[in-house]
C-alpha cells in the first residue's frame, strides 16, 4: 500500500510569513483521516515546520532539527545544514521516508534526505502530492493580489485542494 495525501505551502511575503499543511491521510485509494496535523511550531514556537512523506518519520527529523536548533542557539540555517548532512550519511536516517519545511523570522527552507537544504528565491516553497499545485497558486496570488502571507497560503491550498485528489481542504497555518 502507498500513502499519499500532504500538501506544505511556505510563504513569505510583505515581511511575514506563512505555513500551511491540508489534513488528509490516504492509504491506498482510501481517505483514512481529514484532519492531520503536518504543521507545527517547535523551539520555543521561533521555528515553524512542515512535513511530508511517513508521520514517524517525520516527526524523528522534526525533532532531530529541534536537538540541532538547541546546540546551535537556534540558528535555523547551521541546524539545517548539520540535519541534512546527517540524514545523507547515517545508516539509519537514511531509510527515513520524508521531507519538510523549516521557516523562522528570517529563512524558508526544504530540507530532504538528499541532503539538500535549499532557499526559494522567490520566498515560495511547496512539498508533498499537491505542491506543484499549491505553489503555482502562490505565485500567482503573489503577482496578482494584495493578500498577506497568510491569506496567499490560505487560497492557494484551497485550489491545491480543488486539484489534486490527495489533498483536502482542512488546513493547518502557522504564522510568523
Amino acid at each position: 500500500m502507498e500513502y499519499h495525501g500532504t500538501t506544505i505551502l511556505a510563504v513569505r511575503h510583505k515581511g511575514r510569513a506563512a505555513v500551511a499543511g491540508d489534513g488528509q491521510v490516504t492509504l491506498d485509494k482510501n481517505v483514512v483521516k481529514h484532519r492531520a496535523r503536518k504543521v507545527r511550531r517547535i523551539y520555543n514556537d521561533k521555528i515553524i515546520v512542515g512535513f511530508a512523506g511517513a508521520t514517524a518519520d517525520a516527526l524523528n527529523l522534526s525533532e532531530r532539527l529541534e536537538q540541532k536548533l538547541e546546540r546551535y542557539n537556534g540558528n535555523l540555517t547551521r541546524s539545517a545544514v548539520e540535519l541534512a548532512r546527517d540524514w545523507r550519511t547515517d545508516k539509519y536516517l537514511r531509510r527515513l521516508e520524508a521531507i519538510m519545511v523549516a521557516v523562522d523570522e528570517e529563512c524558508i527552507y526544504l530540507i530532504s534526505g538528499n541532503g539538500d537544504v535549499i532557499e526559494p528565491d522567490e520566498g515560495i516553497v511547496a512539498i508533498g502530492s499537491g505542491g506543484v499545485a499549491a505553489q503555482a497558486a502562490a505565485t500567482a496570488l503573489i503577482d496578482n493580489t494584495d493578500l498577506d502571507a497568510r491569506g496567499i497560503v490560505e487560497k492557494a491550498m484551497k485550489i491545491a485542494a480543488a486539484i489534486c485528489i490527495y489533498t483536502n481542504d482542512t488546513i493547518t497555518i502557522e504564522e510568523i
